[in-house]
């Protein structure tokens, strides 16, 4: 898909550091990437704040199991 956007030259120069990316395609590729990814975690992190994990085994146990 083809975009136009007006950023900050000063954004994408940054961007481009830190993704080490060559291409300003490429650098939006990997942060557009990348807020996906930390957004799908948030969106685990409440879930679990919703609904715990609770382990049957503590990790004491889980150790003994494991040198059985």
């Amino acid at each position: 898909m083809k975009v136009t956007a007006i950023i900050d030259e000063n954004v994408i120069k940054d961007a481009m550091k830190y993704s080490k990316a060559s291409t300003i395609t490429e650098t939006l590729k990997v942060a557009l990437n990348e807020y996906i990814r930390l957004q799908k975690l948030k969106k685990l992190n409440e879930s679990i704040k919703k609904n715990p994990i609770h382990f049957e085994y503590t990790a004491e146990e889980i150790r003994n199991i494991n040198r059985q």
